[in-house]
């Protein structure tokens, strides 16, 4: 069964045509490093500097231990780093946002 975790994230001030820029195309070798995880989609939508993400995967705990320690990943959380407002370490057991709702 796959989970849907919905996350928010925040990106600095003045930074989002930077952040379309580098999300227009991500590395092959991200897109494996996610698939390998167990990522089957990720869709992120922007309102201002908020950033709502949808992911679909496996399990989500195991792809957070699994990507905390994966280079390519690291590499990337680096440059997300200087977009976003609090970076991702990778440290917590957290589980998205609480899902208020959902038609049944």
């Amino acid at each position: 069964m796959t989970q849907k975790i919905a996350l928010h994230t925040r990106l600095k001030p003045d930074k989002e045509a930077e952040y379309h820029a580098i999300h227009a195309a991500i590395s092959p070798e991200l897109d494996a490093a996610l698939r390998a995880a167990g990522v089957t989609g990720w869709n992120i939508w922007r309102s201002g500097r908020d950033l709502f993400h949808v992911v679909e995967v496996a399990d989500y705990q195991t792809m957070r231990k699994e990507l905390a320690t994966n280079p390519v990943n690291i590499a990337w959380q680096a440059v997300m780093a200087e977009l976003l407002e609090v970076e991702d370490d990778y440290s917590g057991d957290d589980m998205g946002l609480t899902k208020v709702w959902e038609l049944p």
